[in-house]
């Protein structure tokens, strides 16, 4: 077989045109679609201006500068000097920016200006996504993942360690200033870096301190990220956050094109995941305009104030309990009738266990029903079914018992069991993507508002990956429809909606 010729002075006859320099296909034109189709009411919210000021040197346009943002996401780039090197060397960028190669600090001041609106281009991929009749919203899964924050474990301190430390501190800062002493000679200009390394510590272990004390309930604080907590993740107790994520399924269109839309998102302090449910699945609503028929959550988020809040939203959810073990006891309360007539509960063994008082356990009011204890020490489950020899068996009611035993029935059926088995492979492979393709094994800003701005960002370009693959197989007409659907989005004329999504579903509908 020949050998190519290798020559590295080539030189062109006739130079290539920048559009030559990537295929028609290419992640980076599609980015580039989305934000040359932005309408002006989008940029405002987004806090920028198009127009640029009258004076000073010509700056970089903002969408270049946001495109190479989003790209770079999509593709696991997310620092500034990365993205400086990749605007220099990297054929997408160079496209993006049509040559240009801005530096990293006009890059980070353009997303530190701008981040924290990122939320509005979140819900404009996801709005658009259902527009187009992407989303499948029949189904939607919620869970959350522990990221790790960009702070270390070793520096998250309770009050006794912070007072060691500081103690530790004073007595370093007293040998520094002794080594630093010059007798009658005239003081350093500048503090010696050691010393002022060590002085800037102990000004953070007292802020730290200070904060312990004026806050409520706060038991550690990282000295390097303030908001991040101690989380339990696979990679052992890291400080971190937790990012709560909904997602749906794209439809299966003749292209058979797979992939979820991540429909809310939001990075959170707290590591248990029962109290983001609601809040999760309201803000979904928010931004797909609709109710899913089906939600499907883990046993993490199971709790009758949950069920009683779904069952109010007519929200039908698939969802285990945590304690599920407990359920198969054959002398379980929910094996206990209940007699409404005489307000009573029946054993299984037929003993009669009436109302006694009310409880609180854990700041929460509970029903205590019980039997005689004499009846429960001759009974044949004695030992099963209580062990108080004295009172016998008790029944603790709470608030949601109701709603909980109405769930559990529905959880033994056939319909619950089968959408509950599409959870795992419906959210769990986005975690993946974000992690493994994203490369976002930690978040890179420090401070809990900072770090939900990096998950609006992460998660709209998520969801672009996702509608890239649709894009990539679509014809030049459907691409046509995508730019009508963003720049209507963003007019947000009041009625032309309905009809725009209609003549969508009827465009985009296979022949």
């Amino acid at each position: 077989m020949p050998v190519r010729e290798l020559n590295r002075q080539q030189t062109w006859l006739l130079p290539p045109t920048l559009d030559e320099l990537i295929p028609d296909d290419h992640p980076a034109r599609f980015v580039a679609t989305i934000v040359d189709s932005l309408d002006q009411s989008i940029w405002e919210k987004l806090g920028i201006s198009l127009n640029g000021e009258p004076l000073g040197a010509p700056a970089y346009h903002p969408r270049a500068l946001l495109g190479v943002w989003l790209y770079g996401f999509m593709t696991s780039t997310r620092s500034s000097r990365k993205l400086e090197a990749a605007c220099r060397d990297q054929m997408p960028y160079l496209w993006l920016t049509g040559w240009q190669h801005p530096d990293h600090n006009t890059l980070w001041r353009f997303y530190k200006e701008h981040r924290a609106e990122m939320r509005h281009l979140f819900k404009l991929t996801v709005r658009t996504a259902v527009n187009m009749d992407l989303v499948d919203m029949a189904v939607q899964a919620v869970d959350g993942t522990k990221i790790q924050a960009n702070a270390a474990r070793e520096r998250t301190y309770d009050a006794k360690g912070l007072q060691q430390l500081l103690k530790r501190t004073d007595m370093v800062i007293h040998e520094l200033e002794k080594q630093n002493e010059t007798g009658d000679d005239p003081p350093p200009v500048h503090l010696p870096e050691k010393l002022k390394q060590t002085q800037l510590l102990r000004t953070e272990v007292k802020a730290a301190m200070e904060r312990l004390t004026g806050e409520e309930g706060l038991k550690r604080v990282n000295l390097t990220d303030g908001d991040a907590k101690l989380m339990k993740s696979r990679q052992g107790i890291v400080a971190g956050y937790n990012l709560e994520a909904v997602v749906s399924p794209l439809k299966v269109t003749d292209n058979k094109k797979t992939g979820v839309i991540m429909t809310g998102v939001e990075a959170v302090q707290e590591p248990e995941d029962h109290n983001q449910l609601i809040p999760m699945l309201e803000q979904s609503e928010e931004t797909t305009g609709k109710l899913a028929d089906m939600t499907l959550a883990d046993a993490g988020y199971h709790s009758g104030a949950n069920l009683a809040v779904c069952e109010q939203r007519r929200q039908m959810i698939a969802m285990p309990e945590s304690q599920e073990r407990r359920l198969k006891n054959p002398y379980h309360k929910d094996s206990f009738g209940y007699d409404a007539n005489t307000d009573s509960y029946i054993c299984p063994k037929g003993q009669f266990l009436e109302f006694i008082e009310t409880r609180s356990i854990t700041k929460k009011k509970v029903w205590v029903y019980g039997g005689l204890g004499t009846v429960c020490r001759q009974c044949s489950a004695f030992g099963i079914c209580t062990k108080n020899r004295y009172r016998g068996r008790e029944l603790l009611i709470g608030h949601y018992d109701a709603e909980l035993r109405r769930h559990r029935v529905w959880m033994a059926t056939d319909e619950a069991k089968t959408f509950y088995k599409r959870r795992k492979g419906l959210v769990e492979p986005a975690f993946g993507i974000i992690k493994e393709q994203m490369g976002v094994r930690r978040f890179l800003l420090r401070g809990w508002s900072n770090v939900q701005a990096e998950a609006n960002t992460l998660a709209t370009a998520f969801n672009l990956r996702t509608l890239c693959s649709v894009w990539i197989s679509w014809s030049s007409e459907k691409r046509r429809l995508l730019v009508i659907t963003i720049q209507e989005l963003g007019h947000k004329i009041s009625g032309a909606l309905p009809i725009l999504h209609s003549y969508l579903k009827q465009a985009l509908s296979p022949v």
